[in-house]
């Protein structure tokens, strides 16, 4: 069992936090309040401790200022159906993968966002767009392009909540705030990147990492990742699931890529691509120590990656522009979309169609000097 505390005028104030655990392994957090001077019991079960945490703060908050002005305070189940209800019910009863990013989206609006305690039935398009507005309040959320993840998130809740729950949100109110976002200039889809690291910049980072690698044999042999992420044109996510046995040594040579992004798949889909030239020369400089290819977490490879071009002085780069820079080489080889796609992966050629106005052709890392030296 663990605390949360509210402080409220002066005294403390405890809801218990109180974690179950279920036959398949997984765990519940009951979260309980309790005010025995006043005959007020509630509780709550959540999948993520965290969001009971969330809950039980607020409502602490509001059953305490319910009793300060003499009133009797009304349980959860006796008050109207919030949004904030909705997507509490949204991620605890989802069997899909939800991601991440829309997680982490649902619960900042959920802990953090007055919608999130309006009524499901008096929530309209004027009351969504003062919501987007209010993102712009917060520097880490100042955006218009993460505005529009967050709308287009939130859109995800009001098209199920009625069918789903007999919850009275309005799919028609989301799509007007939509417009009125796009119109407004509150929300934008993003510019595509077109960052690609120069052969100086890609040879100082290939330089930095090798050196640390033969400094500490630990390391994470970035310099050869680095290299492996261009010429197979994979996402670092990818990168990091791949196994030996993924591989076939066919003409070309291809390899699965496991949950790779796919628009109509949440979670991804397994998909064959090809290896282009010169991957399997990189592969065959690797020591098979382990099942997968690169044993290593996604998310330190990219902050490995941004923590050397911070060093370096290489500024805007992403590890994910080593894909864009691997895509564009295949396109200044004459590679077509079609042929693009099999070593990309894309199932939407119309995604491909910006590599189709390269302004140079050959291949610039041809006699590449790293490529010896892996």
């Amino acid at each position: 069992m663990t605390w949360s505390h509210t402080f409220f005028t002066g005294v403390i104030l405890v809801a218990s936090i109180v974690e179950r655990k279920l036959k398949d392994g997984t765990s519940t957090f009951l979260a309980q309040i309790t005010r025995r001077k006043h005959g007020y019991q509630e509780s709550r079960t959540f999948d993520k401790r965290k969001t009971a945490e969330a809950w039980a703060k607020r409502r602490e908050t509001e059953v305490d200022l319910e009793i300060s002005n003499d009133r009797r305070p009304k349980r959860t189940s006796k008050r109207a159906v919030t949004l904030g209800d909705a997507i509490d019910r949204y991620i605890s009863e989802s069997r899909a993968s939800v991601g991440k990013t829309k997680t982490q989206v649902l619960r900042t609006i959920r802990t953090e966002y007055k919608i999130a305690e309006m009524p499901c039935d008096r929530i309209g398009a004027p009351e969504i767009v003062m919501f987007i507005k209010e993102l712009f309040d917060r520097p880490d959320l100042a955006s218009p392009a993460t505005a529009l993840t967050y709308l287009t998130h939130l859109g995800g809740i009001f098209s199920i909540a009625r069918p789903l729950w007999g919850f009275d949100l309005d799919q028609q109110a989301i799509k007007d705030a939509y417009k009125v976002c796009m119109t407004m200039g509150y929300t934008w889809k993003p510019n595509k990147r077109e960052r690609r690291p120069s052969l100086p910049e890609h040879d100082k980072i290939m330089q930095h990492f090798h050196d640390a690698s033969v400094t500490d044999n630990r390391c994470i042999p970035m310099h050869t990742l680095c290299a492996f992420a261009i010429f197979s044109t994979r996402r670092q996510g990818e990168i990091c699931r791949i196994r030996w046995a993924d591989i076939e040594e066919t003409e070309p040579a291809r390899i699965l890529v496991h949950k790779m992004k796919h628009p109509g798949q949440k979670g991804g889909i397994d998909t064959f691509c090809e290896l282009p030239d010169p991957c399997m020369r990189i592969l065959a400089s690797l020591p098979k120590t382990d099942e997968r290819i690169f044993p290593y977490n996604s998310d330190t490879v990219s902050r490995r990656f941004t923590d050397a071009c911070k060093l370096l002085g290489i500024e805007d780069l992403r590890f994910h522009d080593l894909r864009h820079e691997g895509i564009s080489r295949l396109a200044e080889l004459g590679r077509t979309i079609p042929m693009l796609a099999t070593a990309s992966g894309h199932k939407s050629w119309q995604s491909l169609e910006r590599y189709t106005h390269v302004r140079t052709t050959g291949d610039k890392y041809e006699g590449w000097r790293w490529l010896d030296e892996m």
